[in-house]
C-alpha cells in the first residue's frame, strides 16, 4: 500500500506545486553563485556551497522568478 502523503522533503516552501526539479535547479544556481564568493546568508558551520545552498532555499531566503509562469499568467488575464 502505497503513502500517497508523503512529500520531498527538500521543497521550495512558497511552491505551490512542491516542485523537486525547481528546488534542484534554484539550489544549483545558488551554489554556483557561493562557489563564485557571494556571502552566504546563513551562518554555519558548513563549508560545502552545496550544503548551504540547500539550506537557504528551503529556508525561503533565496527569491527567484519563473518566466514560463510568468506567461502563463499574462496569456490567461488577456482572455
Amino acid at each position: 500500500m502505497a503513502d500517497n502523503t508523503r512529500r520531498p522533503f527538500y521543497v521550495i516552501p512558497d511552491d505551490p506545486e512542491q516542485s523537486v526539479y525547481r528546488f534542484i535547479i534554484v539550489a544549483a544556481k545558488r551554489a554556483r553563485q557561493l562557489q563564485s564568493n557571494q556571502r552566504p546568508l546563513l551562518p554555519g558551520a558548513t563549508k560545502k556551497p552545496t550544503v548551504m545552498a540547500m539550506e537557504e532555499v528551503r529556508r525561503g531566503l533565496i527569491q527567484y522568478w519563473d518566466p514560463a509562469a510568468q506567461q502563463q499568467q499574462k496569456d490567461s488575464e488577456q482572455l
